[in-house]
C-alpha cells in the first residue's frame, strides 16, 4: 500500500519520559484513510497531527458510529521496534466494525497503516522501563446525515501517544469495587466490541467507585447481576487453589488480546485453566475463606494488574496477603519480556516494524511503502 506523506513543519517538543502518565501527549503525525461506498478504502496518507474537520451532522457525533483498538509499540534492547500481535487487533477491529455496521478494513492495510505511523514517529517511542508508544486505531462515520442507517462514508484514523503506567499504582495491587447497581452490557449487545458507547456508559459506576476510594469497577452480568464479567479496562482472572479461572466469553465480554495471550502462556506452563461462569457469591466466599490465592486483570494498557482488595456486598475483602501473587508476577514478566523483545518468542507474537522510505515519482513528497 502506498501512503502519501506530508511531514510536519513544526515538530513538537518531546515530553519528560519519566513523567508521561497515560494519554497526555501525542506524536507529530497521524494516519488517515477514507472510505466511500462503491469505491472502498482510498487515499492513504500520513499528515501532521491536527484537529479533524467534521461536518456538524457527521453520523459519529449523533449515533456513536465508531469503533477503536488499543495496542503498543516497543523498543527492543537491540533497537528493533516491535508490535505485539497486531493481526489480532486488526481482527478485533473488524469484529467491532461488523457489529456497528461500519466497513471492514483489510488486515494488511491495518498493519501497514500502524507500521507506517510508528516508523515515521519512532523518535516518540520512549525507552525507559515500563514505557511504550500507545497506538489508537479507530474508524468513524464522518458522513453528514441525520438518519439512522449504516454510513456510506467513513474514516480510518491512527494516532499515537507515548505512555507510562496506566494505573498510578503501577504493578502494585489495585482496589476494585464490585458494581451491583449499573450494568455494562448484555449478551446480544455490544459488550464484545470496542466502541465508545460501552465506555461512556461505564463512567457513572467508575465515578462512584473513585468517590469510594477504589481504582476500578468489576462488572456483573446484565441479566441476573450474579456473575462477574470484567473490570472496566481489563479482563479478570482468579487463582482458586491450583486452578486459574476467568469468565467465559459469551458475547458480553471483550475478547482481550492480552487475556488470550495470558491463557496460552498459563496453559503452556502446565496450569489448569478454566473459562466458565463465576458467580459473585463464589468470589465472595473464596475471598472470605482465604481460598482466593490471587486476582489480577489483563489488558493492553496495564498488561497485568494485581488486585489486592475487593468491595463486595459492602464488605472490604483482601486477596491473600494483599500483595502481588506469583502467577501475576510471572505473567507480567513473561508478557513484558516478549513485548519488549527481551525474551525468546516461541509463539510468533511479536511483529517487527519494517518500513522503508521511497520517492513517489508523481510528487516531490516521499511515499512510504510497506517492505
Amino acid at each position: 500500500m502506498e501512503i502519501r506523506f506530508e511531514a510536519t513543519g513544526a515538530p513538537k517538543a518531546k515530553p519528560e519520559w519519566n513523567n508521561l502518565g497515560f494519554g497526555h501527549y501525542y506524536t507529530d503525525h497521524m494516519f488517515l484513510l477514507d472510505y466511500t461506498e462503491g469505491r472502498g478504502w482510498h487515499d492513504a496518507r500520513l499528515v501532521p497531527y491536527a484537529p479533524l474537520a467534521l461536518d456538524p451532522a457527521a453520523m459519529v457525533l449523533h449515533y456513536g458510529m465508531e469503533v477503536f483498538e488499543g495496542m503498543k509499540a516497543y523498543f527492543a534492547p537491540d533497537g528493533r521496534v516491535l508490535l505485539f500481535r497486531p493481526q489480532e487487533n486488526a481482527r478485533r477491529l473488524n469484529c467491532s466494525a461488523d457489529r456497528i455496521c461500519l466497513p471492514l478494513l483489510p488486515e494488511e492495510i491495518f498493519i501497514a497503516a500502524v507500521s507506517a505511523l510508528v516508523r515515521v514517529d519512532r523518535d516518540w517511542i520512549p525507552r525507559l522501563p515500563g514505557t511504550s508508544l500507545y497506538i489508537r486505531p479507530y474508524i468513524i462515520a464522518d458522513e453528514p446525515h441525520l438518519g439512522v442507517r449504516p454510513p456510506r462514508r467513513c474514516k480510518f484514523i491512527v494516532i499515537c501517544s507515548p505512555v507510562g503506567a496506566y494505573y498510578p499504582e503501577g504493578l502494585n495491587p489495585v482496589r476494585i469495587y464490585v458494581e451491583d447497581e449499573y450494568v455494562r452490557s448484555v449478551v446480544g449487545g455490544t459488550g464484545h466490541t470496542k466502541c465508545g458507547g460501552n465506555y461512556a456508559a461505564s463512567l457513572i459506576a467508575q465515578k462512584k467507585a473513585e468517590q469510594l476510594g477504589f481504582t476500578q469497577v468489576l462488572w456483573l452480568d446484565g441479566v441476573e447481576h450474579s456473575y462477574i464479567e470484567e473490570v472496566g479496562t481489563m479482563n479478570i482472572m482468579l487463582r482458586l487453589g491450583e486452578e486459574i479461572v476467568t469468565p467465559a466469553l459469551d458475547g458480553s465480554i471483550l475478547p482481550g488480546i492480552t487475556r488470550s495471550s495470558a491463557l496460552e502462556l498459563l496453559r503452556s506452563w502446565g496450569y489448569k485453566v478454566s473459562e466458565r461462569k463465576i458467580s459473585v457469591d463464589e468470589l465472595f466466599q473464596a475471598a472470605k475463606a482465604g481460598a482466593l490465592g490471587e486476582a489480577f486483570g489483563t489488558g493492553t494498557a496495564a498488561v497485568v494488574s494485581p488486585i489486592g482488595t475487593f468491595s463486595i456486598y459492602g464488605e472490604l475483602l483482601t486477596v491473600a496477603d494483599g500483595g502481588i501473587g506469583p502467577v501475576a508476577q510471572k505473567l507480567f514478566d513473561a508478557l513484558t519480556g516478549l513485548q519488549w523483545g527481551k525474551l525468546p518468542d516461541p509463539f510468533g507474537w511479536t511483529y517487527e516494524v519494517k518500513i522503508q522510505a521511497a520517492l513517489n515519482p508523481e510528487e516531490s513528497r516521499p511515499a512510504l511503502i510497506l517492505s
